[in-house]
């Protein structure tokens, strides 16, 4: 009898009830294709319900898959200050007619929600007078949540139809919940795979991964967590292959910037034209083969780090167009007439004497002091020859397994790859033990496998050969130290000799008070006061 009154369309009310279904579920289809929010788009669905279906009081319940539990997620008539009392509402199993629906999976509709004992309204939501429909919201067979509904109007003997409305609202929110479920679980998969990541690499460039113990390196490490924390410019100084580019990754990934971009940049790999393009991006038909607008380095890098290694090998000119980026945070791609702002912290590095450079010419000075806000000067290898061992030993433990077995470093190897002064730093020390690994059949280097360049074999203790540019400095009054003695030996002597004023010093040996200074920071030169 129920299904011929339902299928009698001159039923009164039925027809319009019909089409105001039809307009619901149309406008909640379209609700749940837009967003992937699936709070957000449940309390639309519950507008539209109020809106259009006359169901004003209505709720969205879900399964908290650790418990059991159905717990409210979202109300038709809840505001900001009532959402947090809610969604601490829970049914159990079993518990009023909600719970009853955990252990059937079965819709309930009642004409008078009072009438049933089981019916607990815990939100006080709903009207005891008026009628009461829930049907499980289901994914798969398994039950995911609830929505729940009341008409505003008592029982006009139209129950059944509206209940299987209700029924179809609820698959379609099934529907949007297997996306959103699976939308929330790919978010959680890349978080955890991001923060893994981060994890990683902040402990591959950690300073437990820069090996060194000597006291030169510890001033290093002090200095680098010092800098870490701030958005200073740093200047890292130091011969080719002392390992600038690790500290310039253990400062980027110990700064507040460390889940931001960290861009790298070696200057001396690209002509000056494709430098400009590469730092600051270009416009589409900028030049030939600009065939799209390009991001440069500096956008990709807003907000992190910007690592330009070998900043010394850039022309004057170009320099002027770096002094703008790093003075006002502002640049425009080649090719355009838009000022971009950016927001950038850069970490520049140089084996360079900018000093010298200064001097010359051949470097802007106004560019050398916005880098040089932080300079940090990174010890070559054989002032810190007791580092080496332990250097060896981690470039023999690398080198294994890129060999796929075991690699080990004799004491007598070791004695002799400390007593090499290592000119060309890591990466000398590096290829030689590559080659003494390739020679070695067992797996063991000996220290006959160690071969160096006899031409720069010298003892670790003897100073360093004079520079160039001290090579080439006259001896203005005979003051200077014979050619023998070493680099750090003859701006001693000198400084000796003018009673430790530099600016004199400097004269005697041919350079200018910058050089000088530079050298006495570079040589670890304690500066006596008399």
């Amino acid at each position: 009898m129920k299904s011929m009154a339902i299928n009698d369309t001159s039923l009164p009310g039925l027809s319009t009830l019909r089409r105001s279904e039809l307009e619901t579920l149309y406008r909640v289809g379209d609700i749940l294709s837009r967003s992937l929010d699936f709070r957000h788009t449940s309390l639309e669905v519950l507008r539209a319900l109020d809106e259009l279906a006359g169901m004003s009081r209505s709720m969205v319940c879900v399964l908290d898959p650790e418990t059991g539990d159905l717990v409210v997620n979202t109300v038709s008539v809840e505001d900001d200050g009532e959402r947090g009392a809610h969604a601490a509402i829970r049914y159990q199993s079993g518990e009023g007619l909600l719970g009853l629906i955990i252990e059937e999976q079965r819709t309930i509709a009642l004409a008078r929600s009072g009438d049933d004992p089981r019916f607990l309204n815990r939100l006080g939501l709903y009207d005891r007078r008026l009628p009461f429909i829930a049907a499980p919201i289901s994914l798969g067979g398994k039950l995911r949540g609830v929505l729940a509904v009341q008409p505003n109007t008592p029982d006009d003997g139209l129950l059944e139809e509206r209940t299987r409305f209700v029924e179809m609202v609820a698959k379609l929110i099934g529907q949007s919940v297997r996306v959103s479920l699976d939308n929330e679980q790919e978010k959680k998969s890349l978080a955890e795979e991001r923060d893994s990541l981060r994890r990683t690499v902040r402990h591959q460039y950690g300073f437990d991964n820069i090996i060194g113990h000597s006291a030169a390196m510890r001033r290093v490490f002090d200095q680098v967590r010092m800098v870490s924390r701030w958005n200073t410019t740093v200047l890292l100084r130091g011969e080719t292959g002392t390992g600038k580019e690790l500290i310039a990754n253990a400062i980027h990934y110990h700064s507040p910037r460390s889940s931001a971009s960290y861009v790298r940049l070696n200057c001396a790999s690209l002509p000056e034209n494709l430098l400009e393009s590469e730092l600051f991006g270009h416009e589409k038909g900028a030049f030939t083969g600009a065939v799209a607008s390009r991001r440069g380095r500096f956008e990709t890098a807003d907000g992190g780090t910007l690592f330009l290694d070998e900043i010394g090998e850039i022309s004057p000119a170009f320099q002027a167009k770096l002094l703008r980026v790093l003075q006002e945070g502002e640049l425009e791609r080649v090719g355009g007439s838009r000022t971009l702002k950016v927001d950038v912290r850069v970490i520049a590095a140089t084996h360079r004497d900018l000093e010298a450079a200064v001097d010359s010419g051949d470097f802007r000075e106004d560019l050398y002091y916005r880098l040089n806000v932080m300079p940090i000067l990174l010890p070559p290898l054989r002032e810190r020859p007791e580092d080496v061992p332990e250097i060896a030993r981690f470039l023999a433990s690398r080198l294994g397994e890129l060999q796929g077995r075991r690699l080990s470093l004799s004491d007598a190897a070791i004695r002799r790859l400390t007593q090499y002064a290592w000119p060309g730093n890591v990466r000398e020390l590096e290829n030689c033990l590559e080659r003494a690994a390739v020679m070695s059949e067992s797996g063991n280097i000996e220290a006959d496998l160690i071969h160096v360049d006899r031409q720069r074999d010298y003892d670790a203790t003897a100073a360093p050969p004079a520079s160039a540019a001290f090579s080439a400095a006259p001896a203005a009054s005979g003051a200077a130290a014979d050619n023998d003695l070493g680099e750090r030996a003859r701006v001693i002597a000198a400084l000796e000799q003018a009673g430790w004023v530099q600016a004199r010093a400097a004269r005697l040996l041919g350079m200018t008070p910058r050089q000088i200074a530079y050298r006495i920071l570079t040589l670890n030169i304690e500066v006596r006061k008399i």
